[in-house]
């Protein structure tokens, strides 16, 4: 993003777009896009809200892998998209239906052609790395994009635990940037959010 954009960090405004299953004109509207991917159940969509002070624009599924849209939420009237990849690696829906996420995921990520400028890569930081997240972290590598792994539901677990958590996810993802969150308390919502926009 431009200067100018990173230092406008604050949301003012955030409003759903549209939900896509494929080709979609939004993804070649010049807007870039920051998509935010993760396991069913790590509070990816807790996490967009907490970003954007803004407690239903992302609904939170009440029953684990049900998305199976790419949803587009418009922040600052385009300034940026905010992408909302389904969860994944939910067990207890159909293989059929966990093949069908898992290709849409990788269809977005390796043959949309969208302008991603970064991926945010969401973990429980109680759970870790899972054999899943290494997956995606190969995607990610592999297609040069530039990531950020959020741990989520640090309020969940006390110092010591967390710290010993985030040592290993460092080490699991070779030293990669990770951002231990809380989209429950929101206290560090405008640091992640400036740190997501960072080039």
């Amino acid at each position: 993003l431009s200067q100018n954009d990173k230092k406008e960090t604050d949301v003012k405004y955030a409003s759903f777009v549209k939900g896509i299953i494929g080709t979609d004109d939004i993804l070649t509207d010049g807007v870039p896009e920051i998509a935010f991917v993760g396991r069913s159940n790590v509070g990816k969509s807790s996490v967009i809200n907490s970003l954007v002070n803004r407690r239903n624009l992302v609904k939170v599924g009440k029953k684990p892998g049900k998305t199976t849209e790419i949803n587009f939420f418009s922040i600052n009237n385009k300034e940026v998209y905010f992408v909302d990849l389904p969860g994944y690696g939910y067990a207890k829906i159909s293989p059929k239906q966990k093949d069908k996420i898992r290709k849409l995921i990788l269809w977005y990520l390796m043959y949309s052609e969208a302008p991603i400028f970064k991926v945010v890569l969401i973990l429980d930081v109680k759970v870790g790395l899972t054999d899943f997240d290494k997956e995606m972290l190969h995607v990610l590598r592999e297609q040069g994009y530039p990531y950020l792994l959020v741990a989520n539901k640090e309020d969940k677990i006390n110092q010591k635990e967390l710290a010993e958590q985030l040592r290993s996810i460092k080490e699991e993802a070779q030293e990669a940037v990770v951002f231990p969150y809380s989209a429950l308390t929101r206290k560090k919502s405008d640091a992640l959010f400036k740190e997501i926009l960072e080039a």
